[in-house]
């Protein structure tokens, strides 16, 4: 567990200095350690939503929140989450549509324009991604920020510090909501609950790296060559989860 635990504390340091809450690498490292597949997306989801709340308070606060443009994304996106995070999924379907999602987002943050794209109005990308993005962040218990987010600023949907903003919003509500469908699809098994509450020590550790990435990550590399740690760290774990699945 404390092994565990301070790959959860590096993975949050890594996300929060790029705006994200690491729900996807949380979960790649549960499923790598052999943790029910039942389980994880509920210790993954609680430890998203902690670093996720930190980042979009700071975010609000700021004004950076362009909560006209965000709105209809989560309002599409938060009942497609529930809904996810309600189906019962196979471990092997599990781990499938994880390794794929998160080699698709590694791809996606290489693909990120180094220099910000000039603001264009608002297109029909972001509304159109939004609920399946919010299906599959349900289904293996992510906040789906690290993939709108990509999306956003390839297609210039908002000044980057906005489409940050709107990502951190995005990952809270979808987590809270995909949550909300996990527990609802294991209300009946008290011992799966049981089990995910005993991983409370990658809880605090996601706290205080969040803690430490939001407020001082970016002040020790800049913000691209994170970014391009944290992709390649994406694409490390997708390639060991798919190897589990379809050659292990």
């Amino acid at each position: 567990m404390l092994a565990l635990a301070a790959l959860f504390a590096i993975t949050a340091v890594l996300y929060a200095s790029v705006g994200f809450a690491g729900g996807s690498t949380y979960n790649a490292l549960l499923a790598l350690a052999g943790v029910d597949h039942r389980v994880f997306p509920i210790v993954a989801l609680v430890c998203n939503l902690i670093v996720a709340v930190g980042g979009t308070l700071g975010f609000a606060r700021a004004g950076l929140v362009p909560w006209r443009k965000a709105l209809p994304l989560l309002v599409l996106s938060v009942p497609a989450a529930w809904i996810g995070g309600m189906l019962p999924v196979s471990r092997h379907l599990f781990l499938a549509l994880l390794g794929s999602s998160l080699l698709v987002a590694g791809v996606l943050l290489l693909l990120q324009p180094e220099r910000e794209m000039a603001e264009r109005r608002a297109t029909i990308v972001g509304p159109a991604v939004a609920a399946p993005l919010g299906l599959l962040s349900g289904i293996v218990g992510i906040g789906g920020g690290i993939f709108l987010a990509p999306v956003l600023h390839l297609v210039g949907w908002d000044k980057a510090r906005r489409v940050a903003a709107t990502a951190s919003i995005f990952i809270l509500a979808n987590s809270l909501a995909g949550l909300g469908g996990q527990l609802t699809k294991v209300a009946a098994h008290p011992e799966l609950i049981r089990a995910a509450a005993s991983y409370w020590p990658l809880a605090l550790a996601v706290l205080v790296g969040g803690q430490i990435g939001s407020r001082a990550g970016v002040q020790l590399l800049p913000p691209a060559w994170l970014r391009r740690m944290t992709a390649l760290l994406i694409l490390y774990v997708s390639v060991r989860i798919l190897w589990q699945v379809w050659g292990g």
